[in-house]
């Protein structure tokens, strides 16, 4: 590759130095009252309630003096908050303002596959997208964002994300803050890098790949250096992970405990008393904080743990410093005279463990890096390569599920309508993997064996497997089957994805 070429295609050329950092705690920088996403109810039209998207390019000012070409829905970056209820019938209009193909994929909700949103379910410049389905979740946190083969990571990157409330009947009685906007906040949170000129740097260097992209700027909700002021004795913090390839270490600066009340795709059987937890990319948790002694706060992410299993082993640790920095987060400024809010309930709402059901099979799914001499292909955005991705070649690094990397054309597993089953999935690399199933929620069982702490012990989609875990879940595949229209199960470091690390699967 001439030094030319590779200078445009890795962003490192005069218009792609990045922009400097102070501190990653971006201390310099002023603080900014957190936005609150739009709230998306949707239109109810003949006992079945609409919802419209449209995907659209527009410009965002992240700093004060500079504009950055982005991506969003209904918005310049990023998209509204859609409000849904269990048991509705909904039609999703998605338009494709773009100019180029993507695709919206719903996060954690059971639809039938056609409906999923996932790489076979394209929406062309100019189209629109109209899938129908009947919500079927308990109450908790989901997202959608772009899930285009080869270009998810470059288009959620750029904002093409969002989160999902679901409401429903059983937990509607709960005493919790459930005031949206007000003591009940949506926290998309993002780490993002940027160019002098404001723009977003994206995949500049081999180890991008590798390590996923890592940013040196947080955002949440497209905020920098975000300040709330809580007007309620507790705070409702719904928290999505929706970066790329960092994980979070969340925890509050003065230590404070606060509760956590789901995982991931719904309420835990009870509420669990925290200090800090982790979120990998794509994991969600809502949590509750006291913020009654007016003291100000702030949320932030500690540095990983030293004896944390999901730290990256061998070369890979020496590769990137990767989730080793303290960040802020969020500011939170209690105003004076706080509302007082209700105690949180000592239960939550009941869980039906699936395996009780009986396991009718297993299965076993090894996530791997073959990491080769090479560096063929092109450092670009998701184009180029043997499958259009953007750091592949034969000879060169591969992201593989069961010695297999991503074919649109290759159906991997056929799983029976109305079977409960066991997936044992293996991490034989040197770095941590969120593995995601797309279909529905899951529970985690055990970690090499061991059960997992009661705050993962709820309805979950995505899974962190460290280096050399072994990670078991159990899932019911009811509802739907369809044997032209596949799921999705991969890793969700976008770029690991993007390059290899996912596979399909079709309910018969």
């Amino acid at each position: 590759m001439k030094r030319r070429t590779f200078l445009a295609a890795s962003g490192v050329g005069s218009a792609g130095l990045l922009l400097p950092v102070a501190t990653l705690a971006q201390g310099t920088l002023a603080d900014n009252e957190l936005k609150i996403p739009e709230l998306l109810s949707g239109r109810l039209e003949n006992g079945r309630r609409h919802y419209r998207l449209r995907a659209q390019r527009g410009t965002t000012r992240f700093f004060p003096d500079l504009e950055t070409p982005t991506l969003g829905l209904n918005g310049s970056y990023l998209g509204p908050t859609i409000r849904l209820k269990d048991g509705e019938d909904v039609t999703m209009h998605v338009e494709n303002a773009l100019g180029e193909p993507t695709t919206i994929h719903w996060h954690g909700l059971h639809v039938p596959a056609k409906a999923d949103g996932g790489p076979h379910s394209v929406i062309g410049a100019g189209e629109t997208w109209r899938p129908e389905f009947q919500v079927m979740e308990h109450a908790g946190t989901f997202w959608y964002h772009s899930h285009l083969i080869n270009r998810t990571g470059d288009h959620v990157y750029q904002g093409l994300a969002g989160m999902i409330i679901v409401d429903d009947d059983e937990s509607a009685g709960l005493p919790m803050p459930r005031e949206y906007g007000i003591d009940d906040i949506p926290l998309v949170i993002q780490d993002r890098r940027f160019n002098q000129d404001g723009s977003f740097q994206y995949v500049r260097a081999h180890s991008d790949i590798m390590t996923g992209m890592f940013g040196d700027r947080v955002l949440v909700n497209g905020t920098l250096n975000p300040v709330f002021s809580a007007t309620t004795s507790k705070v409702r913090l719904r928290m999505l992970n929706g970066s790329n390839a960092r994980t979070y270490n969340l925890a509050f600066s003065d230590g404070r405990r606060f509760t956590q009340l789901s995982c991931d795709g719904g309420f835990l059987d009870r509420p669990v008393e925290m200090s800090v937890v982790e979120l990998g990319p794509a994991e969600r948790c809502d949590i509750v904080v006291d913020v009654s002694d007016g003291s100000p706060v702030d949320l932030i992410s500690l540095p990983m743990a030293a004896d944390s299993p999901y730290r990256p082993q061998g070369m890979m640790r020496n590769m990137h410093p990767t989730n080793g920095e303290r960040l802020q987060i969020l500011a939170i400024r209690p105003q004076s005279a706080l509302e007082k809010s209700d105690d949180l309930p000592d239960r939550l709402v009941p869980m039906i463990r699936f395996q009780d059901r009986g396991i009718d099979n297993t299965r076993r799914f090894t996530l791997s890096m073959a990491m080769g001499m090479g560096m063929r292909g092109r450092m670009m955005r998701g184009r180029g390569g043997p499958r259009g991705g953007m750091m592949m070649g034969r000879g060169g690094d591969q992201f593989l599920i069961n010695g297999q990397a991503m074919d649109m054309s290759v159906i991997n597993e056929t799983v029976p309508m109305g079977s409960t089953e066991i997936w044992e999935v293996v991490n034989d690399s040197m770095m941590m993997h969120p593995f995601h199933v797309h279909h529905g929620q899951f529970q985690v069982l055990d970690r090499n064996g061991r059960p997992v702490h009661a705050h993962e012990r709820g309805y979950k989609d995505t899974v962190k497997v460290g280096p050399g875990e072994t990670v078991r879940l159990v899932m019911t595949f009811d509802h739907f089957s369809d044997a032209e229209s596949p799921y999705m199960y991969h890793c969700h470091i976008l770029e690991h994805e993007d390059n290899g690390m996912m596979g399909q699967f079709v309910v018969v």
